[in-house]
């Protein structure tokens, strides 16, 4: 097989033929892998993208005047629907995308269920506020309004967990949206589409757009009836998004790439910290912006920690994404997994060592699965802070293990980089972890543990890492317009 993946956008796709929440689906050219644009089918994209804004913005007035309540009960019947179907969506998750079953099992598709139960339920609980003049015989209150028609954008690396955490605040709040998951992966997308009109979303209300970033993503952020666009993905796409928004003076929401920092003191719990280290580093093949790409480890334990999470990462299993004891799949795409291995190489050239990985040890495949995307978990050690693998975002299992001394040195060094959107510090000095938390720019800092998420509280990044944030009140701020009502009496 030519990779472990299954692509589905083609013609059978055309989404839960609902007329009135328009779709696109474009067929991939059988012997290259890569979208066929002419100029009628991209007329077409257009004419499409145009189609789903004219949708949205008739849902809009009615969606948007029904009450919170009326709003969260029909999001969680979706919840409840994708629940129902969890195993399919798993299985569409893990085959399109390349990640295990067990991944997608148990993060990727329950995730995307609790995106719309959890802001089913945040949206209840919001407040205003009221202030007083009574000098003035006045009183002001505010008031939050849908922000319109929400363009969205999401990745191909976790497609539907991504997706959802958009859609929900999105039209929690009385939005009508337009969203585009990744060509490369789009079928629990489709899936999901096939819901909507179970759960008794309105037509217009979700219209998701299949077609490639550079034609539909452009086509959606460049329209002037689309007032807010939150995408996640690349720094560069990111940038790309800002100016095609400015001339519209869009609301942004951005959440782009991460070069994230681990750093491991000599007082840590080496028992737990190397087995959350190497989850960290590898998890969703290191397909995942939150990951774990320097690690940085203080003197007087480098090489304990350094043998022990060698030895730790030889113990993952990479293996085809349908057997549950593998922890790592296979890779989105050759394109990708030749990226990732040239950065191997360039490390290498530099002077660094390879301690496991690529080009050490040799891949144990299923036959069927020997011409996949697959790599083993990487780890190189006497990297120059300067080195590539140290400063650009690969997102793949490639991880670099340098030494440090001081919690000065560290601070410096782990903010030396154009990124920060998240860290992780081990530590069980408490004044320690609050010093150097609070000095790292990044947006989230984990101490002791990685990946814990309590949905209430901001998700987003410092620097080139992105613009804004997400989460319970968060999203409620972007997807919603406030304004002051002054009463005199």
């Amino acid at each position: 097989m030519i990779r472990p993946q299954e692509k589905c956008i083609a013609e059978c796709q055309t989404v839960a033929k609902r007329s009135e929440n328009p779709t696109i689906a474009l067929r991939l050219h059988p012997s290259n892998n890569h979208w066929s644009f002419t100029k009628g089918n991209l007329l077409l994209l257009f004419q499409r993208v145009e189609a789903a804004v004219s949708a949205a913005r008739d849902a809009f007035p009615s969606w948007s005047s029904k009450s919170p309540w009326e709003r969260s009960q029909i999001m969680n019947k979706l919840a409840d629907l994708i629940e129902q179907e969890l195993e399919a969506f798993a299985q569409a998750e893990s085959k399109d995308q390349g990640k295990t079953i067990t991944f997608a099992r148990t993060v990727d598709i329950p995730r995307a269920v609790y995106n719309f139960r959890f802001f089913a339920s945040s949206i209840l609980h919001h407040t205003s506020e009221c202030t007083q003049m009574d000098q003035m015989g006045c009183m002001h209150y505010t008031m939050r309004v849908p922000g319109g028609i929400a363009g969205l954008i999401s990745p191909w690396n976790l497609p539907l967990y991504l997706l959802t955490w958009k859609i929900a605040p999105a039209i929690a709040c009385g939005n009508s949206v337009i969203a585009k998951p990744s060509e490369m992966t789009s079928v629990t997308a489709w899936m999901m589409c096939k819901l909507l009109d179970k759960a008794e979303i309105p037509p217009g209300v979700v219209n998701i757009v299949f077609g490639t970033g550079p034609k539909a993503g452009e086509a959606i952020v460049s329209h002037p009836d689309v007032p807010l666009i939150s995408f996640t993905g690349s720094t560069l796409t990111g940038q790309l998004i800002m100016e095609r928004s400015a001339p519209h003076c869009k609301k942004l929401s951005l959440e782009l790439g991460g070069k994230n920092p681990a750093i491991i003191f000599e007082d840590a719990d080496l028992d737990q910290c190397i087995p959350t280290t190497v989850r960290s580093s590898f998890a969703n093949q290191g397909e995942i912006c939150l990951c774990t790409s320097r690690i940085f480890v203080q003197r007087g334990i480098y090489h304990e920690f350094l043998k022990r999470f060698v030895e730790e990462t030889k113990k993952w299993k990479v293996g085809s994404p349908s057997d549950p004891t593998a922890n790592m799949g296979a890779l989105i795409s050759k394109e990708h997994l030749e990226k990732v291995k040239k950065y191997v190489k360039k490390a290498e050239a530099e002077g660094a060592r390879i301690l496991c990985g690529e080009g050490i040890e040799s891949l144990q495949l299923p036959t069927r699965n020997q011409n996949g995307y697959f790599m083993l978990p990487t780890v190189i050690t006497e990297v120059k802070d300067e080195s590539c693998c140290m400063q650009q975002e690969i997102f793949g299992p490639v991880t670099c293990v340098v030494v440090f001394d001081t919690e000065e040195e560290v601070i410096k060094r782990a903010n030396g980089i154009k990124y920060g959107l998240a860290a992780t510090i081990w530590s069980s000095n408490v004044g320690c972890v609050h010093r150097v938390a609070k000095r790292l720019q990044s947006g989230l800092v984990w101490t002791n543990c990685w990946l814990i998420r309590d949905l209430n509280l901001p998700f987003g990044g410092m620097k080139f890492s992105g613009i804004g944030r997400e989460g319970a009140k968060d999203s409620y701020e972007f997807f919603t317009e406030v304004k002051t009502i002054t009463i005199k009496h």
